[in-house]
């Protein structure tokens, strides 16, 4: 008798283990995250006056045209015409105009303009001295949702689609801001 309980407890155990298992291998997306920064010859203050318009991304190459409601007021919304034609749809969640913060979100963009979902962002200008820096970070899951994404709606593209983002609009960011 203690043969058959002694069995049927290692089955259980066996069985368990093989849907811990294969729970680990079904594993969707993760959260990706991306953080660039540049350094402004600009006081904090010159620099909030253009990243602190959350209805004016003239500064961001891709960006023909924005358009929304609300200024700068939380849950003010913007809709983006992109240079491609492409549109994007964002909400702000935050405004610190004090600490030079704005926090946003996408609230619907095609997967095929942007491969990424459940976007989200801050802009924050912090001073030094006579000069700034800006940290652009946002958090999002690749355009594909389930698991064995097509390469364009991947982790590495998500990535890669966001980084180039960052890093072309504060460096357009900087030439404004600059003169240059």
């Amino acid at each position: 008798m203690s043969f058959v309980v002694a069995r049927r407890g290692f089955l259980a155990a066996l069985s368990l283990a093989a849907l811990a298992s294969s729970a680990a291998l079904a594993h969707g997306p993760s959260r990706q995250k991306v953080t660039e920064t540049i350094e402004i010859a600009a006081p904090a203050e010159k620099v909030w006056e253009i990243v602190g318009n959350f209805q004016d991304l003239s500064w961001l190459p891709p960006v023909a045209k924005t358009e929304g409601t609300g200024g700068n007021a939380e849950k003010a919304t913007r809709h983006i015409t992109l240079k491609n034609g492409g549109e994007i749809d964002e909400a702000l969640t935050k405004y610190d105009a004090k600490d030079f913060s704005l926090a946003y979100r996408i609230e619907k963009v095609d997967v095929k303009i942007l491969p990424v979902n459940n976007y989200s962002s801050t802009l924050t200008v912090k001073p030094q001295g006579d000069k700034s820096v800006v940290e652009w970070r946002g958090a999002f899951y690749r355009g594909f949702p389930n698991n064995d994404p097509p390469p364009e709606l991947s982790d590495e593209a998500a990535l890669k689609a966001i980084t180039d983002l960052y890093k072309a609009g504060l460096a357009s960011l900087k030439a404004k801001v600059e003169g240059k």
